[in-house]
């Protein structure tokens, strides 16, 4: 028999290796086997492995026996619970400084608070369709000649129906169109809604849910529509109405579903959906070139899932080789389609004729910086009070390595405290979160569209993970000075081996870089102030004082005229297409005498009284003398732009001219001077007051009354007798034109607010510094007494190294925040402030005074402390 074929027995062996230290099972395990091999020779097989087995057992010893991880689980538990027990016996032994650090990292936690709840709602938009990852929408890029070229959400018809035919790999694809709604009528009942057009598909790539009818069919046929289960309820009271009919304007319907209301965090947003193959039918009897126009990309969409198995890299290669082949058609305009995922929509870039809600990810970055450079603040308190304290703090280090604790544990023991004080700290940010989280809200009401910041347990758990990652972090540093720490030489009162405890250059470090931040802060609210004051006042080339604009809702223009002719306070009145100035704009292509030579036209519609009633300066030619038509137009009035755009002459030359505005050819009767028809940070270019009825969309009403309150309940009153179904929906001018730069208010708002908070934590820090110094420094300070110094003298003595610490952040805070503005933010702005030495040096003022505040209190203090009680102990 071959005795290399008989081994031990497998059950001892697992026995040996279960029980036995890892650092003598191999020297063990290679001994008992060579006397297994001699037993065999020797003693025969049965005898070597009841030997080998009786060896195994004999071994089971003290010294062999390995730790079990239990106990060392166990131990790990005792010592977690020892470091808790001393972090807060430290945190109750040391009371200004734990209150400085827990006040500063709440109100910075809050703000960090905010941020995640953002963040984790808007990540969550659009995941509740199935295979969301999959649905991706069509983007185009237009660029015109060598302009810079602007992304757009929407797209053309052709796009979309070419995806459908030609491009493989795609499971459904749908075509949508915005701005589908009026007055839906039901009997003698008018109730006005809301909506989008969407073909057959629409269900098939998105997952919204259908209560009655059929998904496959129910937008298949031309004038139907779905109603969301919300309006079929407060229409009919009763949910299932599917086969009921309603008119919209003269078009009669027939309601073939009811679909779930859309979800909170969904972008698509509709109180009912009209099938597509009816506008398609209508534009396709209108103007079927027009309608499947390459560049007919304003107001549709193109949404499609992916099959499993396909790339979205090779449906952008078709959709690329679709473009090229449309642009050849196309003049002087290029544009590219692409492809963007649903749940991006939120995060992703900011786009032009966006469908629905979305965030985008510069804001949410910014947010994020923000946020970010507040907790840094905080934690560099942490640290630099925390490496301050550690002198303090030596001994005891000291007196546990003596005792046998290892760096290991002693780092340990700070990290778990800077953690419990992270985890105090969340409990004050968590109460502080309810504070602001309504503030940031009410910033604007579009923001209540898009968030509502509720908590769920998925939050709680991220507020408690990010409550620990702080305090790791600001643990750190101080865990890593303090483990350093050699014994003999800190119970010897040497300690100034340790860099970071005798070069202050780190300390100072973090002081200059929170007020750096601080100050950054407040110079960017003073700025983002002044432009907005700047903004408004700017000389707008019009008059829109006590300007009142109300929306038609659908009436006749010529009849909510006719109502407000009667009310006294009513001065003058005048109709519109659009509310200039705000940023709303209207365009069409323009062609003067070369028809390769064309640009956009961005115009309002309007009547014979509204350059009147709204003071704009005609320099040459007439006014309107009709009322707007709904036939063919044949005038137009244009501005400067217009005429420098394409060499036309003085404005009295250019009257009488023609030009071709979309397929109309139009005569220019009159030229306004220029003035600012959108937002005063946009270059004014070529504009065109034109008479079209169907664009109007409000009366503007010139008020001329000292009882705005009064005449406001007069106009209201008198529309509710006019129209009983719409709401008296009105603004005045002015004010929509502050709602038009809201983005300053905002960014003014949240500046403010983190200026306050990180000028506060900064001046937290600097008190804790301050009260440190001043008891470290205080046998010295009694000395200087003795010896004839004066209270002033020690002030100026305590506090002139924090002040130039003050200078250095200012050095290099206002250079770079002059940079930013000038450079970055300002930079593509045509009107902007002139930042100057007032916008710079008054947060320097600020900061110099809560410096000197600060510090000054607490070294006066010390200052006025008496020699005698200090230094009789000496």
């Amino acid at each position: 028999m071959n005795n290399k074929s008989i081994q031990p027995p497998k059950w001892a062996n697992r026995l040996l290796e279960w029980y036995c230290k890892p650092s003598l099972l191999e020297d063990l395990q290679g001994d008992l086997y060579e006397y297994f091999e001699r037993d065999l020779k020797e003693k025969g097989k049965r005898r070597a492995r009841i030997n080998y087995t009786v060896n195994v057992l004999k071994f089971f010893k003290p010294y062999t026996i390995k730790k079990l991880e239990i106990l060392d689980q166990l131990t790990q538990f005792i010592m977690f619970k020892n470091y808790f027990k001393t972090s807060l016996r430290s945190i109750a032994r040391n009371k200004l400084f734990s209150a400085i650090n827990v006040f500063g990292l709440a109100v910075s936690m809050s703000v960090c608070l905010l941020m995640i709840s953002i963040f984790t709602e808007v990540k969550s938009y659009d995941r509740f369709h199935d295979q969301a990852e999959k649905v991706y929408r069509i983007l185009n890029t237009y660029q015109y000649l060598s302009e810079e070229p602007s992304l757009f959400a929407s797209t053309s018809i052709q796009a979309g129906k070419r995806l459908k035919e030609e491009i493989p790999g795609i499971a459904s694809t749908t075509l949508m169109r915005r701005n589908f709604g009026g007055d839906l009528k039901i009997e003698d009942q008018v109730f006005p809604l809301r909506g989008i057009w969407a073909d057959e598909d629409f269900f098939n790539v998105f997952s919204f849910e259908m209560i009655y009818g059929d998904p496959e069919s129910a937008l298949a046929e031309p004038n139907t529509i779905v109603l969301t289960d919300e309006n079929a309820e407060k229409i009919f009271k009763r949910l299932n109405v599917v086969g009921e009919t309603a008119k919209i304007g003269d078009d009669e319907y027939i309601i073939t579903g009811v679909v779930k209301k859309p979800p909170f965090n969904s972008h698509l947003k509709f109180g009912m959906i009209g099938s597509f193959i009816t506008m398609d039918n209508q534009q396709m009897q209108r103007n079927s070139k027009g309608w499947l126009s390459w560049s007919n990309m304003w107001m549709n969409y193109a949404y499609f899932k992916l099959e499993d198995n396909t790339n979205i890299a090779s449906v952008n290669d078709a959709l690329a080789r679709i473009s090229q082949e449309e642009n050849e058609k196309l003049e002087h305009t290029t544009i590219t389609a692409g492809s963007q995922n649903i749940l991006d929509i939120m995060t992703g870039p900011n786009l032009s004729n966006s469908i629905g809600n979305s965030f985008g990810s510069t804001a949410l970055w910014i947010l994020a910086a923000l946020s970010f450079i507040v907790i840094l603040s905080a934690g560099f308190n942490y640290t630099n009070l925390s490496i301050a304290r550690s002198l303090r703090r030596a001994k005891e280090v000291g007196v546990r390595k003596v005792v046998g604790a290892s760096r290991k544990q002693i780092f340990s023991q700070f990290t778990v405290e800077a953690c419990v004080i992270s985890l105090g700290s969340l409990l004050i940010a968590y109460f502080l979160f309810y504070i602001i989280k309504p503030l940031f809200l009410n910033l604007n009401p579009e923001i209540q569209t898009i968030f509502r910041l509720e908590n769920n347990t998925l939050n709680l758990l991220y507020f408690v993970l990010f409550a620990i990652v702080v305090g790791l972090c600001a643990g750190f540093i101080p865990s890593v000075v303090l483990s350093r720490l050699k014994a003999v030489q800190v119970l010897k009162g040497k300690s100034s081996n340790n860099r970071l405890l005798s070069n202050l250059s780190f300390r100072k470090a973090l002081i200059v870089i929170q007020f750096t931040l601080s100050l950054a802060f407040i110079v960017s609210a003073h700025i983002a102030y002044k432009q907005f004051n700047f903004a408004i006042s700017l000389d707008k080339g019009f008059n829109a004082e006590n300007v009142l604009n109300v929306r038609l809702e659908g009436n006749d223009p010529d009849q909510v005229k006719a109502l407000f002719e009667r009310i006294p306070e009513v001065s003058q009145i005048s109709q519109s297409s659009i509310i200039l100035s705000t940023g709303e704009r209207w365009g069409d292509d323009l062609k003067y005498e070369d028809p390769l030579d064309s640009t956009t036209l961005y115009y309002s519609s309007i009547d014979q009284y509204y350059l009147e009633n709204l003071s704009h300066d005609i320099i040459a030619g007439t006014n309107f003398n009709r009322d707007p038509v709904s036939d063919e137009e044949s005038e137009i009035i244009v501005n400067e732009a217009l005429l420098k755009r394409f060499n036309i002459g003085t404005p009295q030359e250019s009257i009488g001219k023609q030009v071709k505005v979309g397929g109309d050819m139009l005569t220019i009767i009159g030229v306004v001077k220029d003035f600012h028809y959108a937002t005063v940070d946009a270059p004014i270019e070529s504009f065109g007051f034109r008479q079209r009825k169907e664009d109007i969309q409000y009366v503007n009403l010139k008020l001329n009354t000292t009882d705005i309150i009064g005449t406001m309940k007069k106009l209201e009153a008198t529309w509710d007798d006019f129209d009983q179904v719409h709401p008296f929906n009105a603004d005045f001018y002015d004010q929509r034109i502050e709602e038009a730069y809201s983005e300053y208010v905002i960014i003014f708002t949240i500046v403010t607010f983190l200026a306050f908070i990180s000028i506060s934590i900064a001046a937290l820090g600097l008190l804790g510094m301050g009260v440190y110094t001043a008891e470290t420094r205080l046998k010295e300070i009694s000395i200087r007494k003795v010896l004839g110094a004066t209270e002033g003298s020690l002030v100026k003595l305590l506090s002139k190294g924090f002040l130039w610490l003050l200078l250095i952040a200012s050095a290099i805070a206002l250079p770079l925040t002059y940079y930013i503005f000038d450079s970055v933010i300002f930079s593509g702005l045509t009107y902007r402030i002139n930042i100057g030495p007032v916008e710079l040096l008054g947060g320097v003022l600020v900061i110099f005074i809560i410096g000197a505040l600060t510090i000054g209190s607490q070294t006066l203090k010390a200052a006025k402390a008496n020699p005698a009680q200090t230094l009789r102990s000496e």
